[in-house]
């Protein structure tokens, strides 16, 4: 009698314990399995919005390099739809800069400017918006729009500092200060360093200004 009296209170102190805790213990399984679903599925949802961007922007990709009568009207469908619908993806950054480049090939300015501007306002693209804003200064350059192309190059990054200063120099010696342009471009040798390919290019500027 004594051995089931003691597996009766063992019984009865689990009996006690679950109805203290079970109710806790499945609600917080329920939450770790509710979680963990929530988690897989969110996962499952980026990886297909992510094959589906990826579509366009290789759609995108071959009508660049194709060519053809439409192919102007295709790029900007999909960069269109990657911006409006894949904001946040880097396939829509990438977007942007094949379609400038693109529409620029076919002398569309006006369309290569508009992807670029808005590539140069996103600010969830930190790795290609300074691009964009590098790029469309030159195009503004090109433009002889000075005071727009140098609003884009206040405030580089400083992976772009150099890049940006050597942009700047160009837009300074196309307006004629040309104290100003040097400094911009000594700015730009000094941070690309000696090594850096680029480093000559600049340096050339440099002369020719200072043998003008």
């Amino acid at each position: 009698m004594a051995y089931d009296l003691e597996e009766q209170e063992k019984l009865d102190a689990i009996k006690a314990w679950w109805a203290r805790w079970g109710t806790l213990l499945l609600g917080l399984a329920t939450v770790i399995v509710l979680a963990w679903a929530a988690s897989a599925g969110w996962k499952a949802y980026q990886g297909y919005r992510a094959n589906q961007a990826m579509g366009y922007f290789e759609a995108l990709e071959d009508a660049a390099r194709l060519g053809g009568a439409d192919s102007a009207v295709r790029i900007k469908a999909a960069a269109a739809t990657l911006r409006d619908d894949y904001p946040a993806t880097g396939y829509a950054g990438r977007g942007a800069l094949v379609a400038a480049a693109a529409l620029i090939e076919q002398k569309d300015t006006d369309g290569a400017r508009q992807q670029l501007e808005w590539l140069a306002s996103q600010e969830k693209q930190p790795a290609l918006a300074p691009v964009a804003r590098l790029r469309l200064a030159g195009m503004l350059l090109d433009q002889k729009q000075y005071d727009a192309a140098l609003a884009q190059l206040n405030n580089p990054p400083a992976p772009f500092a150099a890049l940006y200063a050597d942009r700047r120099g160009d837009v300074l010696a196309a307006q004629g200060k040309r104290e100003e342009a040097r400094t911009a471009w000594q700015q730009a040798v000094d941070g690309l360093g000696a090594a850096n390919p680029l480093t000559q290019a600049v340096q050339l500027k440099l002369d020719a200004l200072t043998g003008a």
